[in-house]
């Protein structure tokens, strides 16, 4: 019994050495970043130097360009533009120091002929100083070459001035005042060898915006990517309230601050893949990123195929012939292949032609187009010609003929007439080209009329 719990003292012992160990393990970066930073064990600190060929990759920052620096997850780099101004620019360096970060510099060349000093504070607290033209102008966008040209050389120019010509001290980097981006300044700037430096978070600190407004803008930018470049201003009021709390809260959620340099022959640049210089690299499942090139087939026989002969399109085809023709061509030779053969129709039946009379019209209907006397109107003409004046009313048949639609209208007045054993009265003629008039029976015509009608 004793001797179980003996073994089981022993076990817990040994685990609770190695969870020791493995602590002290896990905290060594942090204790030798905090022995780095003396008076401030809880410094942030730059957990590494990232050495940078600005020939191999001249633009960067994905807030205009599709690169950005290789970093890891949770690394930041802090950049600052516009000095220096020792009036804000000696805070930000304190504050920097008091944290042991390192940044980057983009210092406008006025600035630099006016404030040398300033430069060689940057030069001695161990930063990266770059070139951010010479007077800051905001229309670098807009300029002919030598303008640009002009900006740039005298812009490097001051800030070598203020470090007395060593040009070892001034890293070829260029930022573009207001990233105000075109093809001119960029090819001109690759053309020298430098690296074009965007950014891929600002904090706004230029804008009139309180501090506390330029924290919340950095951090939310910072978190929402998770790396990147961070772009300040260390002329800025603002930016010297908002840094230490910048700094404070990068330290709690884990960042580091990464150091650039430019490469040199003493100094070669970080190992690094194609995929880290984007600010999201292509999964592995990118077949066009992660697939070997395709090389370049040899064949093993360059015989040439057979050019095509016009045996293989129709002979029939006018505009072939008529271009081998023009060409000299030889005379096409028809196909060996079947050619279609005209559809075999099978015996259809006919049916008998219509005999002639089916379509002749017997003449002794007396059909006529005007189809305006019915069977009453041929029988009160007949009746007509048998009493005296014939040859009047054989006038008036005619004239109905001629003029079938007064007819027409005559005919229920006639055989009204008729019908009623009345006498049909008609008027006299007028001129050749009169309508036909029926005359009215008075009321005492027709009392005449019946004493006279006879009985059937």
């Amino acid at each position: 019994m004793i001797a179980n719990v003996l073994v089981m003292i022993r076990k817990r012992s040994r685990t609770v050495i190695g969870a020791a160990l493995l602590s002290c393990g896990l905290m060594t970066p942090y204790a030798a970043l905090a022995a780095d930073c003396p008076g401030n064990p809880n410094a942030l600190g730059t957990s590494r130097t990232l050495v940078v060929d600005p020939m191999e990759h001249p633009r960067i920052g994905t807030m205009q360009y599709p690169e950005t620096l290789p970093l890891a997850d949770h690394e930041v780099v802090l950049t600052f533009d516009d000095g220096p101004l020792p009036k804000y620019s000696n805070q930000v360096l304190a504050i920097l120091a008091s944290q042991c970060v390192k940044a980057t510099f983009f210092t406008i060349g006025s600035q630099a002929r006016f404030n040398p000093e300033g430069v060689r504070k940057l030069i001695a607290a161990g930063h990266t100083v770059g070139t951010h033209s010479q007077n800051h102008p905001l229309t670098m966008n807009k300029m002919p070459l030598e303008r640009v040209k002009q900006e740039v050389d005298d812009g490097i120019a001051s800030t070598l001035a203020a470090l007395n010509g060593d040009k070892s001290k001034l890293a070829p980097f260029f930022r573009i005042p207001g990233l105000m981006r075109a093809e001119i300044p960029e090819a001109y700037l690759a053309s020298q060898g430098i690296q074009v430096w965007s950014a891929d978070f600002p904090a706004d600190d230029w804008r009139h915006i309180s501090p506390q407004r330029v924290y919340d803008l950095a951090i939310q930018r910072i978190e929402a990517k998770h790396k990147g470049i961070l772009l300040l201003h260390d002329i800025q009021p603002r930016t010297v309230a908002a840094l230490p709390r910048i700094l404070n809260t990068l330290k709690e959620r884990g960042y580091r601050i990464v150091h650039v340099v430019p490469a040199t022959a003493d100094r070669p640049a970080t190992p690094t893949e194609p995929q880290q210089w984007f600010m999201h690299p292509p999964t592995e499942t990118v077949a066009t990123t992660r697939w070997p090139r395709i090389p370049n087939f040899v064949f093993t026989a360059t015989r040439a195929l057979p050019a095509p002969v016009f045996a293989d399109m129709d002979w029939r085809d006018a505009d072939i012939l008529d271009h081998a023709q023009r060409a000299r061509l030889g005379v096409p030779v028809r196909t060996a292949w079947p050619q279609p053969q005209p559809a075999q129709l099978a015996a259809v039946s006919t049916l008998p032609i219509p005999a002639a009379d089916v379509f002749r019209v017997p003449e002794a209907l007396d059909l006529t187009l005007l189809a305006a006397r019915s069977a009453a109107s041929r029988r009160l003409t007949q009746r007509a010609a048998a009493i005296p004046g014939a040859p009047r009313a054989q006038a008036i048949s005619a004239r109905q003929v001629r003029h079938p639609k007064q007819a027409a209208h005559q005919l229920p007045a006639a055989v009204h007439g008729r019908a009623h054993g009345a006498p049909l009265h008609v008027a006299p003629p007028a001129a050749s080209n009169a309508s036909l008039r029926v005359a009215k029976r008075t009321p005492r015509a027709e009392a005449s009329a019946v004493n006279k009608r006879v009985p059937d």
